[in-house]
């Protein structure tokens, strides 16, 4: 493999080319629409297509430019953030916007080996005000703040 010059930039943009051609791909089912209509499949398919250009962009980089060499898979973020993001699919509707978010965050921030307490409440308390402002105020998203389970609708 002597034509690889940075191993993690090249395995990086492969991943993101097959991200982006899975998701490319479940796009094909739903109406495209035009840019001024779109339909439910314009922007995942439109994101789709920027995510694979983006892993095209990093592929290269990894084909032409030194980089690190890989050492290992780190194990504790990777099963961390896949709990999390599986655990706010699945909270979302019973514990609300507000509590999912924050747990989801604050167990994210854990997946990093320089991970300090009071970074992660700051990270957390940062992000749900700025999810909140942005997704409840400004796109008046119908998300309940509180799920039935902490007494919300």
């Amino acid at each position: 493999m002597g034509f690889i010059r940075s191993p993690k930039d090249v395995l990086s943009g492969l991943l993101f080319i097959v991200i982006a051609v899975v998701f490319g791909l479940q796009t094909q089912q739903l109406a495209m629409g035009t840019a001024v209509r779109m339909g439910p499949g314009y922007f995942p398919l439109l994101l789709s297509v920027l995510l694979g250009v983006f892993g095209l962009i990093v592929l290269i980089n990894g084909l032409r430019f030194e980089g690190d060499r890989t050492t290992s898979i780190a194990w504790r973020g990777l099963i961390l953030l896949t709990l999390c993001t599986v655990f706010f699919g699945a909270a979302i509707h019973p514990l609300g916007f507000l509590p999912t978010l924050a747990i989801t965050v604050f167990f994210s921030a854990m997946a990093s080996h320089k991970f300090r307490l009071a970074t992660a409440l700051t990270i957390t308390v940062v992000m749900v005000v700025f999810c909140w402002a942005v997704f409840i105020l400004g796109l008046g998203l119908p998300l309940s703040l509180l799920g039935p389970w902490l007494g919300g609708y």
